[in-house]
């Protein structure tokens, strides 16, 4: 049915009424010389009930739940309808921003590397000039660190997980894992390239290891004693 304007709708609706004119007497439109302004659907954008950037700041919310989550309960906390209800958002809606769970996965891991190179990054520029390596490892081997997985190393939380994920998505993880290396890198000591890089596969496997032992352990003291005692270690290795 076309649409009616608003002098067609007063119309439409006073004919189903029929003549019964002593029903609306009282009331102004009742009368044949009333005029009705018409209704300017211009004026009134139906489409237009967001601000600029809701969506871009809902899917950034939408990562920053689904990074924690998957950070603290593992890949299968990151469940779609978990996440949307979180955000407040329906499970439906889920789809106008990512295509599937896997790239959901996929951004929430880049999130959470994002999340860890930053401060890393942070606390090396604090440090001295030749020192940012050791202010990495002194971060990375936080109690702080430790007790909160959620806004921490990915691969600390994830990694023997992230070892079983389905072979499609391994290359976007490999590619979050270079991109992470590269933002350390000229952090590490050593000269060369090649010798930072291999102070970076030497350091990060240890310090990612001792936080995942660490994590097991119920005793604080205890687990405080495997953190000084690799930070320790590294300190007197370089």
């Amino acid at each position: 049915m076309p649409q009616k304007g608003g002098a067609q709708r007063i119309s439409f609706i006073m004919s189903k009424v029929g003549a019964q004119r002593g029903l609306f007497a009282h009331l102004p439109w009742a009368h044949s010389d009333c005029q009705v302004a018409p209704w300017d659907d211009s004026q009134h954008p139906i489409g237009m009930r967001y601000q600029p950037g809701h969506k871009a700041a809902i899917h950034q919310k939408i990562l920053k739940d689904a990074a924690q989550r998957v950070r603290t309960e593992g890949l299968n906390g990151a469940a779609v309808a978990a996440v949307m209800r979180d955000t407040g958002l329906t499970h439906g809606g889920f789809y106008k921003h990512f295509g599937s769970k896997d790239d959901l996965l996929v951004e929430s891991l880049s999130e959470g590397f994002r999340e860890i190179a930053d401060t890393l990054v942070h606390a090396a520029e604090q440090g001295s000039p030749g020192e940012a390596w050791k202010a990495i490892v002194k971060a990375y081997l936080s109690p702080e660190h430790c007790e909160h997985p959620e806004h921490g190393c990915p691969l600390a939380a994830l990694a023997p997980e992230l070892a079983r994920v389905d072979k499609r998505m391994k290359p976007k993880i490999l590619a979050e894992l270079v991109n992470y290396k590269n933002q350390m890198l000229p952090f590490m000591p050593g000269r060369r390239t090649s010798d930072k890089e291999r102070a970076f596969f030497a350091i990060f496997s240890t310090i990612i290891g001792a936080i995942e032992i660490a994590r097991m352990l119920p005793d604080p003291a205890m687990r405080e004693k495997v953190l000084a005692s690799t930070r320790d270690f590294l300190m007197r290795s370089f």
